[in-house]
């Protein structure tokens, strides 16, 4: 522990805030203060494997003094906590989604932006190595993303339905790789165990990249799936990009490098051959860009304390929560 270590706190220490805490516990440069819990039992459990004081009240945590704080609570209690520690000055990084809402998550970004305190939403996917190594691939422009994320059921963030649960990730990933928000909206949903949807297809229109066509994008979310799967694909017109999240594996295929065997079977095809004995996968070279063995939530917390202690900008603000959650309404509406 350094003389300079930020103090951290965790609210709501459940599937997800559990992990925060240990994050917190193991990072040179961080303390882990203490976690807040109505469940004291679950907050005694976390503190007794990594330090800390266990509360039940938000101004127990306060009043102990922190720097800085994950907000790990269910969705629909979010607003509430971080605009007490934003009020107080406090750092503070919110799992996603930023609120249920739209006007609740614009009410949580103005309440940053009044105060002038660090809002980092936890977007945890884009520190994902895989996402990071998507992102370094040079000239890919896409045309065409296909993202398919399904489990079964973990009885965890069932306040809300499966697109502000889990389609999240996806159309954050989606706003950053598109850099707009979707002209066109279409989808279908299914509720199976309450109200809201367990299931969701939704096929989104964004504006083009550049001079050429609209990117489309096609998403499945199901939370009722006997299996899990997080897996994208991204088409352009220089290369396919097909990504396995829980695999940490990415295949990309570039027109350029498969360039001489394309013309040469368009030539064979105009003087009419028959190349139904040729293997399309002896044709293709194939690039299987490295993937580092990091902890995404480690890099995410690593990168809201640095923002902290630099003063710069987060890496996912508020506008870019506050853009995720209103085009996972959209997606409810439609």
């Amino acid at each position: 522990m350094t003389a300079t270590a930020l103090r951290c706190g965790v609210v709501g220490v459940g599937r997800m805030g559990r992990h925060h805490a240990r994050c917190y516990a193991q990072l040179e440069g961080a303390e882990l203060v203490g976690v807040v819990d109505l469940d004291e039992a679950r907050a005694r459990a976390v503190v007794e494997e990594w330090g800390g004081t266990s509360w039940s009240s938000l101004d127990d945590l306060l009043e102990a003094g922190v720097d800085a704080v994950t907000i790990a609570t269910p969705t629909s209690d979010h607003r509430a906590s971080v605009e007490r520690f934003l009020a107080a000055g406090v750092a503070c990084l919110v799992e996603k989604p930023l609120a249920p809402t739209v006007e609740e998550a614009r009410a949580v970004a103005a309440i940053a932006e009044c105060t002038g305190t660090l809002l980092q939403v936890g977007h945890v996917v884009r520190f994902d190595p895989v996402m990071r190594a998507i992102l370094a691939l040079e000239g890919l422009v896409p045309r065409f993303i296909e993202m398919h994320r399904v489990s079964p059921m973990t009885f965890r963030s069932v306040d809300v339905g499966v697109v502000l649960d889990m389609m999240i990730h996806d159309l954050d990933l989606l706003l950053l790789l598109t850099g707009a928000e979707p002209d066109e909206i279409h989808a279908s949903a299914v509720g199976v165990l309450g109200e809201a949807e367990d299931v969701c297809s939704a096929r989104l229109v964004f504006p083009s990249l550049d001079d050429g066509p609209p990117c489309v994008a096609n998403l499945t979310a199901s939370r009722l799936a006997l299996k899990t799967e997080r897996r994208m694909r991204i088409i352009s017109e220089s290369m396919y990009v097909s990504a396995d999240f829980a695999a940490a594996s990415i295949t990309a295929i570039r027109r350029t490098a498969n360039e001489a065997q394309l013309a040469d079977i368009r030539s064979q095809l105009a003087a009419g051959r028959d190349l139904s004995d040729i293997d399309w996968l002896d044709l293709v070279k194939i690039e299987e860009p490295p993937v580092p063995d990091d902890e995404p939530l480690r890099l995410q917390i690593e990168a809201f304390l640095d923002a902290l202690r630099t003063g710069t900008a987060p890496e996912v603000d508020a506008e870019a929560g506050v853009a995720a959650v209103r085009t996972a309404e959209r997606i409810v509406e439609a």
